[in-house]
């Protein structure tokens, strides 16, 4: 019988205008967020991933102390909360990208994973944190992730998370397939102009490299005062073929749905023998530390 899993995907625009309180910017984006996962819900979704900080604004396009404050720890997180019990209503994997403290003063950019039961499964810390004109000034705000590249087993099917900026470095999305990942969620927040063009293009071939499906997700809209540029969406599910086959428009907060056949990872697999014919011991150089 195949292993078929309705998977889903939401981007959405910023509802509050950045200058409003925190509490406020995170509350009408949590309620925007909800509406969207009762429609999953509805929908049947399985596994269910949020973009990149959902809850907010993308931040980082300014250098402020003042978005510390978006901070929570997990899983004790309010937002975590709210979410386990939607996870639980609907019977629903849900991967939920937010700011998280470790401790006062040492924050991750960080997605937690709550199982279909409700329960909290593990989280994954992004990686790679960029410093980038225009405005993606992460390294101010995130310590690099120091949590590995896990694969967490959940009712549905065995999924890993990369974030964002970590989506151009094949490393870690080898990693996560040779961890047993079979299907790899990218939340991010990306402009026009800057990745457009690497859109459809990265993330498609880590699928077809690692024999396993990915989805994508980028917010929309422009985000004001900073208006830095378009995020324009496109979010997306890919097959391990590279090919996608559901994709969302460039302008609309909306559920992207697709329905996954985890059995083409072993078809894929079986002709394309990558995991087979690589050659670790000879690429030591990729690793090596620079004198």
């Amino acid at each position: 019988m195949p292993r078929i899993v309705r998977g889903g995907l939401i981007q959405c625009k910023l509802v509050e205008s950045a200058d409003k309180p925190i509490e406020t910017i995170k509350k009408a984006m949590i309620d925007k967020h909800i509406g969207l996962i009762e429609e999953a819900g509805k929908k049947e979704v399985q596994i269910l991933c949020l973009q990149e900080l959902f809850y907010g604004p993308y931040f980082c396009a300014e250098q402020k102390t003042k978005w510390y404050a978006m901070v929570e720890r997990i899983p004790e997180s309010p937002t975590i909360r709210i979410m386990q019990e939607y996870a639980k209503k609907y019977q629903m994997v849900m991967i939920v990208p937010i700011y998280e403290e470790e401790i006062t003063g040492v924050y991750y950019n960080t997605a937690a994973v709550i199982d279909a039961d409700g329960s909290y499964v593990g989280k994954y810390r992004k990686h790679h944190i960029p410093q980038v004109e225009p405005g993606f000034w992460e390294k101010f705000y995130f310590k690099p992730g120091n949590l590995g590249y896990p694969v967490f087993k959940t009712r549905y099917a065995d999924i890993g998370v990369y974030i964002c900026y970590d989506r151009h470095f094949p490393e870690g999305a080898r990693i996560l397939g040779l961890q047993g990942a079979e299907i790899v969620f990218n939340p991010s927040a990306t402009v026009a102009g800057l990745s457009e063009h690497l859109w459809e293009l990265e993330q498609p071939a880590h699928a077809v490299a690692n024999g396993y499906f990915v989805g994508a997700i980028n917010r929309v809209g422009t985000e004001a005062p900073w208006n830095m540029g378009e995020f324009y969406g496109k979010s997306y599910f890919c097959n391990p073929r590279g090919k996608i086959i559901a994709q969302g428009s460039r302008d609309k907060a909306e559920l992207v749905v697709a329905d996954l056949d985890l059995d083409m990872i072993q078809e894929v697999r079986s002709v394309w023998q990558f995991f087979r014919d690589r050659r670790p011991e000879s690429y030591k150089e990729i690793v090596e530390e620079e004198a």
